[in-house]
């Protein structure tokens, strides 16, 4: 076959610096500005700590995508994983749920967005939405070059208002209680439930670094680039999280902090007497960046899921021009639209944690599975990992289901 007739294929642009740009972008944004004072009100002294084990749990998982990814550096990262470990129906499973919560979470974004814009625009929230994704879709569908620089710009924004944060509440550490007398006292699971309690909220601003696979396809050298990105994004992340919480922890204002809607942008103000205004700003604008990654994640996904034979293969089509998946795309946009128009996302969005966890399950299953069948050294040596990484999933699970039930 020649090259006019040959399939178009995506375009391998990404280097480590971009794809780490990505993974920050979709990891840092609009959870940790909406967060940080619910898991202060939780945790407490302890609301650090919280950050450090929810980056624990990440980081086992994360782990486990970087082993995985390695060996099957593909777009559809978690549907290619579970179908190769767990089989056809696991992987469809996996792929969906990945895909739905990215339509869905995007969704409530959205929602977000124009509810905070249309506060300060004299449009109607509906307009808003509308805008909002037409504009971010056409960017995801222009090309992915221009997608990772969009969101990079953005990320570089809201890491540096939260460095910003960091830096000028680093005198207030010097009044914190010393580390011993923050720690639980005792070894009872009483002791230690509001650092669970704070771990599982935080938890779930850390989601996002398992996106960097899906992108495997459009990244130089893959197998080398992809893992050392999810372990760069994980690190950073966690730094981020853990000196904003102790400077949080620290800060005079902490108790309207904890009970705030805006809890950055009067932490920024706390600490460094200016208003928040801006701060709240940036916060709608990683709400931006938050839809727009969502929405190339979850186009990849369909677009790999269709290559596996997960999906129809319309949506494996790549535009010839614009080398991106634009009919995956273009459904991505149109679901997103639609639960953002019509649909109350309260009870739909409490379901993304628990579908996120499940799938990080089976992706950790799947990396055992494999290890324990594989001729690939790596997956043989590492397959402990993925028994311990779904371990801890399903241990999370468990306690929330058990805090739901409590309640």
């Amino acid at each position: 076959m020649d090259q006019t007739s040959a399939k178009p294929e995506l375009n391998r642009i990404l280097t480590l610096p971009l794809l780490v740009f990505y993974g920050i972008g979709v990891t840092v944004g609009a959870g940790i500005f909406a967060l940080i004072g619910e898991i202060l009100l939780v945790s407490g002294n302890l609301a650090p700590l919280a950050f450090l084990t929810a980056g624990v749990i990440a980081g086992v998982t994360g782990l486990s995508y970087a082993l995985l990814v390695a060996v099957f550096p593909r777009a559809g990262g978690e549907a290619v994983f579970v179908n190769r470990g767990l089989g056809h129906a696991a992987g469809w499973l996996a792929g969906a749920g990945v895909a739905v919560t990215g339509i869905i979470s995007s969704a409530a974004i959205a929602r977000a967005f124009a509810g905070y814009a249309g506060s300060l625009l004299p449009f109607p929230e509906w307009a808003l939405i509308l805008f909002v994704i037409v504009l971010l879709a056409a960017i995801a569908a222009w090309g992915v070059r221009e997608s990772v620089w969009f969101a990079a710009l953005i990320t570089l924004l809201e890491v540096s208002t939260l460095l910003v944060v960091i830096v000028f509440g680093l005198p207030l550490l010097n009044a914190l209680p010393p580390l011993a007398e923050t720690l639980p006292q005792s070894a009872s699971a009483a002791a230690f439930t509001p650092v669970m309690a704070g771990a599982i909220l935080a938890f779930f601003a850390f989601v996002g670094f398992e996106d960097i696979e899906n992108m495997a396809e459009e990244t130089l050298d893959p197998a080398r680039t992809a893992p050392r990105a999810i372990f760069w994004t994980l690190g950073i992340t966690v730094f981020l999280y853990a000196m904003l919480a102790l400077v949080a922890v620290a800060s005079p204002a902490r108790e309207a902090i904890s009970n705030s809607k805006a809890p950055v942008a009067l932490l920024f103000s706390s600490v460094t007497g200016f208003s928040g205004e801006p701060v709240a700003a940036m916060a709608a604008i990683a709400m931006i960046n938050g839809i727009l990654v969502q929405i190339v994640m979850a186009a990849r996904v369909l677009y790999g899921m269709a290559n596996e034979g997960l999906m129809p293969g319309w949506f494996a089509h790549v535009s010839a021009s614009r080398r991106t998946p634009l009919r995956a795309t273009l459904v991505v946009a149109l679901a997103i639209t639609g639960l953002a128009l019509g649909v109350p996302l309260v009870q739909l969005a409490e379901t993304t944690s628990i579908v996120t966890l499940a799938v990080f399950a089976m992706v950790n299953l799947s990396l055992f599975v494999l290890g324990r069948g594989s001729t690939h050294p790596t997956l043989s040596r590492w397959r402990w990992v993925g028994l311990v990484g779904a371990a801890v999933c399903i241990a999370v699970l468990a306690f929330q289901a058990s805090q739901w039930l409590a309640a």
